[in-house]
C-alpha cells in the first residue's frame, strides 16, 4: 500500500482516467444523436441540445469548479466530480423522456468539468518539477486522443449496445479513477477560513449567472430560429451579455478577465482564431455523422469508420506539431492550419457533388490535419502571449473559447439540418464553413515569428 501511494504511475493513472471523461463525452455523443433523435422522435435542432447543453455547462463549469478547487481543496472537488459523473452515467440510459436525458447530460458535464481542472492542478501541485511537464503532456495527449476518437468509439459501442452504452462506458473509468484517487492522491491541506461563505465570496457569481443567461437565451434563439423567431430570447441574451461585459470590466475578481483581453491584442487574436477553428471543426464533428446516417444511409459502424479519417489525421499531426513549433515558432503552423481549413471548406463542394468514400475520406483528412496543427499551435501561441502571472486565467479562457466554438456549431447545425438532412443541406453547410475559414485565414496572416518562444501580432 505504501509503494502504491508513492507510485507516480498510479497517481497519473488516477488523474488521467478521470480527466478524459469530459473530452470523451464531448465527442462520443456525435454518433448517438441520430439514434436518440429516432427513439424520442425529435428534430435535429432539439436533439442538438445534448451537445450545446454539455458545452454550455462545461464552458461555465470548468473555470468555476477550478476556482472552487483552489479554495475548497482540489482532491475533494476531483472526487465529488467523479461521483456526479457516475450518477449521470447510471441515470442517462434509464431516461423516460428526453428532458430527463438532457438533465443527465448536463449533470455529466458538471461532474467531468469539476474533474478536469482539479486533475491538472493536482499534477502541478504534487508532481516533482522534472516530471511535471511530461505528466501534463500525458494528460493533454490523452484528452486529444479521446476527443478525436470519441465518435468512432461511440459508433462501435452503439452497434453493440445501443446509444445507452456510451453512458455506461464511463463507469469503468470512474471506478478506476475514484479507487486510485482515494488511495494515492494526497489529502488536501486545510486552509484557514475556507468555509462555505468564504468560498462563495471568492467566486464571481453575478458574472457566472449573466454569462450563463446570455448563452442559454442566445442558444434558444438560434436553435428555434427555423420554427419561430423568438425576439424576446434574443433581447434577453444580448442584454445579459452587455451586463456581463459591464460587470466583468468593473469587478476585482472577474469570471472572464476582459481587462486582460483589452490590453493584450495578441492574446485576443488567439482566442478569436480558436473560436473560428472550433466552429468549423465541430460543425463537421457532429454534422458529418448525422449526414452519413440520414442522407447517405450509412450504418453506424461505417459512419464511425469514416470519422476515423478526420480523427487519425488530427491526432497524428498533433503528435508531430510540438517539435515543429519549437523549431519554427507559432506563426507558420497557424497560417498552414488556417489554410488547410479553408482548402477543406472549399473541398466540401466536391463532397456535396461526388459522394464517393475516397472524396469524403480525403476531405476529412485535410480538415482533421488543419485542426490538429491549429489546436497545438494556438495553445502554444496563447502561452507565449500570456503574462506569466496570468497563465492560469489565460488557459481557462482558452478552454472556454473551445466550448463557445462548439456551442455555435451545434446551433448552426440545428438551423441547417432541422428535421431532415439532405445533400442540399450539406451544400449550405459548405458556405458556413467558407464563411468561417476564410476570415480565420486572413486573421492568421497577422501572426509572425519573433524569437523562439514569443508571439506577436501586427
Amino acid at each position: 500500500m505504501i509503494r502504491l501511494k508513492k507510485s507516480h504511475t498510479a497517481f497519473l493513472a488516477a488523474i488521467c482516467s478521470g480527466t478524459i471523461l469530459n473530452p470523451l463525452n464531448s465527442s462520443m455523443i456525435a454518433l448517438a444523436l441520430h439514434s436518440i433523435q429516432n427513439d424520442y422522435r425529435l428534430s435535429f435542432a432539439t436533439v442538438s441540445w445534448l451537445v450545446s447543453g454539455f458545452y454550455l455547462a462545461s464552458a461555465v463549469g470548468q473555470p468555476l469548479t477550478g476556482k472552487i478547487g483552489d479554495l475548497a481543496g482540489r482532491k475533494r472537488i476531483f472526487m465529488i466530480g467523479l461521483v456526479i459523473a457516475a450518477v449521470a452515467a447510471l441515470g442517462a440510459p434509464l431516461a423516460p423522456a428526453f428532458l430527463f436525458l438532457l438533465l443527465m447530460r448536463i449533470l455529466q458535464a458538471v461532474g467531468s468539468s469539476a474533474v478536469y481542472p482539479s486533475g491538472v492542478a493536482l499534477v502541478q501541485g504534487n508532481v516533482t518539477h522534472n516530471k511535471q511537464a511530461s505528466s501534463l503532456a500525458v494528460l493533454a495527449i490523452c484528452a486529444s486522443v479521446m476527443t478525436a476518437f470519441g465518435p468512432t468509439v461511440g459508433g462501435f459501442l452503439i452497434v453493440l449496445g445501443g446509444w445507452q452504452s456510451i453512458f455506461y462506458v464511463n463507469l469503468p473509468f470512474i471506478l478506476v479513477s475514484f479507487t486510485l484517487g482515494w488511495l494515492v492522491i494526497p489529502k488536501d491541506v486545510k486552509k484557514v477560513g475556507a468555509d462555505f461563505r468564504s468560498i462563495v465570496r471568492g467566486l464571481d457569481l453575478p458574472g457566472v449567472i449573466l454569462f450563463s443567461l446570455g448563452m442559454i437565451f442566445m442558444l434558444w434563439f438560434l436553435l428555434t430560429l427555423e420554427e419561430k423567431v423568438h425576439f424576446g430570447a434574443m433581447a434577453i441574451g444580448l442584454l445579459s451579455f452587455v451586463l456581463f461585459a459591464w460587470h466583468e470590466w468593473r469587478t476585482e475578481k472577474p469570471f472572464v478577465d476582459l481587462r486582460l483581453l483589452g490590453k493584450n491584442h495578441a492574446l485576443s487574436l488567439v482566442y478569436l482564431l480558436f473560436i473560428l477553428m472550433n466552429v468549423a471543426n465541430y460543425c463537421l464533428f457532429y454534422g458529418m455523422p448525422a449526414y452519413f446516417q440520414s442522407a447517405l444511409h450509412f450504418s453506424v459502424r461505417v459512419s464511425g469508420a469514416m470519422m476515423l479519417f478526420m480523427s487519425m489525421a488530427s491526432v497524428a499531426v498533433s503528435l508531430l506539431a510540438g517539435r515543429w513549433i519549437d523549431r519554427v515558432g507559432t506563426g507558420t503552423p497557424i497560417r498552414i492550419s488556417a489554410a488547410a481549413t479553408a482548402v477543406g471548406a472549399f473541398m466540401l463542394f466536391l463532397v456535396s457533388a461526388d459522394q464517393s468514400l475516397w472524396t469524403i475520406g480525403i476531405f476529412l483528412v485535410v480538415m482533421g490535419a488543419g485542426y490538429g496543427i491549429g489546436n497545438v499551435a494556438l495553445q502554444s501561441a496563447m502561452l507565449d502571449a500570456s503574462p506569466k502571472e496570468s497563465v492560469g486565467i489565460s488557459s481557462g479562457l482558452f478552454q472556454t473559447c473551445r466550448y463557445i466554438g462548439s456551442i455555435v456549431s451545434s446551433a448552426v447545425l440545428g438551423m441547417i439540418f432541422g428535421t431532415s438532412i439532405t445533400p442540399g443541406h450539406l451544400f449550405t453547410l459548405t458556405w458556413v464553413l467558407i464563411g468561417v475559414s476564410v476570415p480565420a485565414l486572413l486573421l492568421s496572416l497577422s501572426f509572425y515569428r519573433s524569437g523562439k518562444r514569443r508571439l506577436s501580432a501586427e
